[in-house]
């Protein structure tokens, strides 16, 4: 790979990976630590049964009370 101080062959190639491997690892690293310090502030996303209830109202089948007491209901555990 190193004769007299210069690389030959595919050393540069192998070198050029590593390095790639060396920053990309200290890359996913920092996101990932920022990413825990930070936390999840996603808003969590609505349960099949809110969709469910949703979709009753948005159909006409259930009115606006009956939405909100069952919606509140399907909250209240």
């Amino acid at each position: 790979m190193m004769h007299d101080g210069v690389i030959d062959g595919g050393g540069w190639v192998v070198m050029l990976l590593m390095m790639l491997l060396l920053w990309g690892g200290l890359a996913t690293i920092v996101v990932w630590a920022v990413t825990q310090v930070r936390g999840d502030k996603r808003a969590p996303r609505p349960s099949d049964a809110d969709e469910a209830l949703a979709l009753r109202f948005a159909r006409g089948e259930i009115d606006a009370d009956e939405f909100a007491r069952r919606r509140e209901l399907l909250h209240s555990r």
